[in-house]
């Protein structure tokens, strides 16, 4: 399995749609934009069939330090849930990860130790 960059399914859409990506790009940014301010503002985005997004806040909770072994307080916070809709969850399943072999985990994983040998590049733009 591949990952996907938002620059990559921007590609695609402009292609399929034969629109100029530069139009696509900023549908798509708007569109994200869109959706994380109305988290922001603690609303629950409802796609159907594709899935659901709601702003949770997470309690205070104790927790600890593991190099310490300290007990800390763990303030509230809020963080996004995402509910798979029905259509998503029966199409990903119809398509299970492909196996290594060798391994027996998804091929995906695989890709994750080879890249997390492999040195981060700079981000200087």
């Amino acid at each position: 399995m591949a990952t996907v960059t938002k620059k990559d399914l921007i590609e695609r859409i402009a292609e399929e749609q034969d629109c100029k990506r530069v139009l696509v790009k900023r549908i798509v940014q708007a569109f994200l934009d869109a959706i994380v301010e109305e988290l922001s503002k603690g609303n629950r985005l409802e796609f159907r069939d594709f899935g659901v997004f709601e702003s949770r806040t997470r309690g205070p909770r104790r927790a600890q330090n593991p190099k310490t072994l300290d007990k800390v307080m763990v303030p509230s916070r809020r963080t996004v849930k995402f509910k798979v809709g029905r259509v998503m969850k029966r199409k990903v399943e119809e398509h299970p990860p492909e196996i290594d072999e060798a391994t027996g985990l998804p091929l995906s994983a695989g890709a994750i130790e080879r890249r997390s040998s492999v040195p981060k590049r700079s981000a200087s733009k």
